[in-house]
């Protein structure tokens, strides 16, 4: 059978235009005879990620950026798509899709960072992402720190500055002389002062050294009279327990039942009640006492002048009473 001219053009011309749209996407990073799988992330900021941008494990290339695109929901985020060549490599759950400068000249790709999980992600599966922290960033975030305490530190010497301008004009020098003159006093008061205490504790020396006699005979006699010490502490420790052991409580009870009772009868005497109450609330018992007392002051008077009157006795007999003209009839 012979082929026509023109079938051959026309197979020729599909071949060639196959090939061409094969060649543009492989240059582009699509393989249509790559069984490669597919993940996808989400990111708020790509940080100049683009397609055909590798993915890596550990540094070792295991994919490429095949797709980036706007969210459909107006959200603002992109979302990426790549791939992973490696079919026997799995991706367990929780892995983390991180896009990172990959070497000095900044080009921008995707780090996944592997968990240790025993449950693996599916075909086109969407991963946890995540933005490494630029160069700039990270040079920033160091610097600030730095540029704060800077800030700090001018701000400081600048107010040392103003201080120590303010210490140098006239009236702070005649200040500060007027307060090196007072110290200057203050050190020679010291100095004199620590003279004198040096000189009385030179004059004092011999009682010093007496009093210091005195406090360790006093040591020595009490470590040699340290058993009669303990005894006598004993004994007070016996005396205490034996207060702490008696019925302090009855004792004053009783005083209290007794100074009631006191109380009681003292205010009977007050009132007149019983015999000490009328002794002492009645005058007539005083009247009647002291008109006794006269009496018998008058007794003793009469008895002292007329002895005759009251003790009669002779030793040869005795005489007849001459009777007094007042006892005569």
């Amino acid at each position: 059978m012979k082929i026509s001219k023109e079938v051959k053009i026309g197979a020729v011309m599909v071949l060639a235009i196959f090939l061409a749209v094969w060649g543009a996407n492989y240059l582009k990073g699509t393989n249509f005879f790559d069984n490669s799988r597919h993940f996808y992330a989400v990111y708020e900021n790509i940080n100049g990620l683009s397609r055909t941008n590798p993915v890596k494990i550990n540094g070792f290339k295991v994919g490429q950026v095949e797709e980036i695109d706007f969210l459909p929901d107006f959200s603002g985020k992109l979302y990426v798509k790549f791939s992973v060549t490696k079919d026997e490599f799995r991706i367990p759950k929780g892995t983390r899709a991180e896009i990172f400068s990959d070497g000095f000249l900044g080009a921008k790709a995707i780090r996944l960072k592997l968990t240790e999980e025993d449950v693996f992600h599916n075909d086109r599966d969407t991963l946890f992402s995540g933005v490494e922290a630029s160069l700039q960033e990270s040079v920033n975030a160091q610097i600030a720190p730095l540029k704060r305490k800077a800030e700090s530190l001018i701000g400081s010497i600048d107010s040392a500055i103003t201080t120590v301008k303010s210490i140098f004009n006239t009236k702070a020098q005649e200040d500060i002389g007027s307060s090196i003159s007072n110290i200057r006093q203050s050190l020679e008061i010291f100095k004199q002062t620590m003279l004198d205490a040096d000189a009385m504790v030179n004059e004092n020396r011999v009682s010093f050294k007496n009093i210091s006699s005195g406090i360790e005979s006093i040591v020595t006699n009490f470590e040699k009279n340290n058993e009669t010490l303990n005894k006598t502490l004993a004994n007070l420790q016996s005396i205490s327990d034996s207060l702490a052991g008696a019925n302090l409580q009855q004792t004053i009870n009783n005083a209290s039942l007794a100074m009631q009772e006191i109380a009681e009868l003292m205010g009977k005497v007050n009132r007149g009640e019983g015999s000490i109450g009328a002794l002492l609330n009645n005058d007539s018992l005083y009247k009647n006492l002291e008109a006794a007392a006269y009496d018998l002051d008058q007794l003793m008077l009469d008895m002292r002048l007329n002895p005759e009157r009251y003790v009669h006795f002779s030793i040869f007999g005795r005489k007849s009473k001459k009777k007094s003209p007042a006892e005569t009839p």
